[in-house]
């Protein structure tokens, strides 16, 4: 226990370390965000700069690799994977950035990049992890529909981090809460190397959050939010604990349940369920400030992550 929180100690150290000297290059080199023009709310943020993502990226990569033992080339893979889907996200963010418009790599383009990752991590996880995935000791081999699975749940769970990026510390605070007790209970189960990473990525996320909180001196950028749904994707893939995903992260599930259905409902009915979508923006719409919204949001998953975590307390028998 001691040395999950050294490394969540040195992970929110490092970020804060490295976020004033990134803030100052984002700035001195005009890597700012571009704000659509429908989120009038947001109009403000014009300017802020982007790519923030890095400071956790490479705050979490370095405290981890300090504090893994053992067996270590998957758990580098994950780190891998990170990086690999933050830099899928900075060129985003850079196309972005250099043609002045809120739009980069186009969507296709961007889901060719996710699935081709996806796959390939796909089929080192069936033959070097298996086909089993867990929900509270129950096992569920699905053979090799564990690969087509495995693809899209990378792509589900990037995009949803990615959507939910839409308010000052929003996809910080929830992704920080989730890894939490995502990290108590790959511990639990004996997973060590991969709870690391989740807890320096966690300190690392909290280290961020001084810069990304209300109002925002930096953004994640798409080059953070691909990157903290594919770290997240991973250990959940690595673990066979993608179904525990969707229940502390129950708020990524409702993000992306909104958009889809938003955008469905609308090119049917020409008509809106949500005021605007995704959900927080919703809310945002009929005047709840966003800090409001980031702390229920935070609130939420931290009552999710209790529940799961008390239920795999039962089955490890330490309740």
């Amino acid at each position: 226990m001691l040395e999950f929180f050294l490394v969540f100690l040195v992970g929110l150290a490092l970020a804060v370390i490295l976020g004033v000297p990134i803030l100052k290059l984002c700035k001195k080199f005009h890597l700012s965000q571009t704000i659509l023009h429908y989120v009038d709310k947001h109009a403000g943020k014009s300017g802020t700069p982007t790519m923030g993502g890095w400071i956790f990226i490479i705050a979490s990569c370095i405290a981890s690799v300090i504090f893994l033992r053992g067996e270590v080339y998957t758990p580098i893979l994950i780190l891998l994977t990170m990086l690999g889907y933050g830099i899928l996200g900075f060129l985003d963010d850079f196309i972005k950035i250099k043609y002045h418009k809120n739009e980069g790599l186009k969507p296709y383009q961007k889901i060719i990049g996710q699935v081709a990752l996806a796959l390939i991590l796909a089929i080192f996880a069936y033959f070097n992890v298996g086909s089993e995935i867990d929900l509270f000791g129950l096992k569920l081999d699905l053979g090799i529909f564990i690969i087509p699975f495995i693809v899209f749940f990378y792509v589900a769970v990037t995009n949803a981090v990615n959507l939910t990026d839409g308010l000052d510390g929003l996809a910080t605070g929830v992704s920080g809460s989730y890894l939490l007790f995502f990290g108590i209970i790959l511990a639990l189960l004996g997973f060590q190397n991969y709870s690391i990473i989740s807890f320096a990525l966690l300190g690392s996320l909290v280290g961020f959050f001084l810069f990304n909180c209300f109002p925002a001196k930096i953004f994640m950028g798409d080059t953070g939010s691909l990157a903290l749904g594919g770290a997240i994707a991973s250990l959940a893939v690595f673990s066979g604990l993608e179904l525990i995903m969707p229940i502390i992260g129950i708020l990524f599930v409702l993000t992306v349940l909104s958009d889809i259905l938003q955008v469905g409902y609308y090119k049917k009915t020409h008509k809106r369920i949500f005021k605007m979508a995704p959900l927080h923006h919703h809310f945002e719409q009929r005047g709840v400030h966003e800090n409001r919204i980031v702390a229920v949001y935070i609130v939420i998953t931290i009552v999710c992550g209790v529940g799961t975590l008390i239920g795999y307390l039962f089955v490890t028998g330490v309740l």
